[in-house]
């Protein structure tokens, strides 16, 4: 196999087998005949892809000339560390930006004092413009986040909204609102 501890390894060997004329040309492999049958219904380039791929993918070594299976792939790729599971608030964000929100209220009290925590440092006054650029890498919806914040306390808001402030239980540790 060309990276066979390569992340990405597993994905090469499955688009390999997604093609059906790899496939045809891997399953004769795999059973012991000559993969030359399948490969002469093929077009000289695309003999020479599915050559590659099957090479390239591991699924086989050799070349056009002498391929042979190589069912250790499959092993291999089993051998491998799975990837790791993300855990707590990381289950709701892909590069730090918010992707679902939690349906536990606890849990999505705990996102959001993440943010609040990032967005705001202690005793900052800001602007409703600016709380909008503040909390934009972690959200497109940046009216809904704005509103879980205050909504979940870990923001305070003046009432005619123009000012925003970390709330003194941004810590993750202030209770969800009712209902």
């Amino acid at each position: 196999m060309t990276d066979a501890t390569g992340d990405n390894a597993w994905r090469r060997v499955v688009a390999a087998l997604a093609n059906d004329d790899v496939r045809r040309a891997a399953g004769a492999l795999f059973l012991g005949a000559d993969p030359e049958g399948e490969l002469a219904k093929l077009s000289p380039s695309r003999r020479r892809h599915v050559v590659s791929t099957l090479v390239g993918s591991g699924i086989a070594t050799g070349d056009n000339g002498a391929l042979a299976a190589n069912p250790s792939v499959f092993a291999e790729l089993l051998a491998q560390r799975p990837a790791r599971t993300a855990t707590g608030i990381e289950r709701f964000l892909r590069n730090g930006r918010i992707v679902q929100y939690p349906m536990s209220k606890a849990e999505r009290g705990e996102l959001l004092a993440w943010v609040a925590r990032r967005a705001l440092k202690p005793g900052e006054v800001v602007s409703e413009k600016e709380m909008n650029e503040r909390v934009r890498p972690f959200s497109d919806n940046v009216a809904i986040l704005r509103r879980y914040l205050v909504d979940y306390g870990m923001v305070e808001r003046r009432p005619d909204g123009t000012e925003y402030a970390l709330a003194a239980g941004a810590d993750g540790g202030t209770a969800p609102p009712a209902g």
